[in-house]
């Protein structure tokens, strides 16, 4: 199988998707933020993994100069448009205004939701699948806040 890589060593890419450690990371607990979406970093190295995928080493210098092994699905050139997001899964939100649906006021302004997802579908505007009670609904980024910490 031969590969023809979209990005050459040495461009600058911007990573779309939060990046944690899978495990393969040395000195970071399974799990841990190692590079979060929107950065940038340069490639060092282009591989193969199991014979099938394209695996970019690349290198993040402003991320405490982490070089991560990253997926060709987990990339885009540093060049192309990019909206960074203000919420992250499991972020509690409240809404800036009365959501409607047919007509009715399905979630009323203020309400308190838990982001469970974030679409970039849309280039122009991200949004997020928000859980307001037992209800999932998908919200522009315009149309929520910062949830304020419970006090302690």
């Amino acid at each position: 199988m031969i590969f023809e890589p979209r990005f050459e060593c040495d461009q600058a890419v911007r990573v779309i998707r939060n990046l944690r450690n899978d495990g393969t990371y040395p000195g970071e607990t399974t799990g841990t933020l190692l590079v979060r979406r929107g950065s940038i970093g340069y490639v060092r190295h282009i591989g193969v993994f199991l014979q099938d995928q394209l695996i970019y080493s690349v290198h993040f210098i402003d991320d405490g100069g982490r070089v991560i092994g990253c997926r060709e699905s987990e990339l885009i050139s540093a060049d192309e448009p990019w909206i960074p997001n203000l919420f992250e899964r499991g972020d509690r939100v409240n809404t800036k205004l009365d959501l409607v649906a047919n007509g009715e006021v399905v979630v009323a302004s203020g309400a308190l939701g838990e982001v469970m997802a974030m679409n970039r579908e849309r280039p122009e505007a991200i949004h997020y699948n928000v859980l307001f009670g037992q209800r999932l609904f998908q919200v522009p980024e315009s149309a929520l806040t910062a949830s304020p910490s419970p006090a302690e």
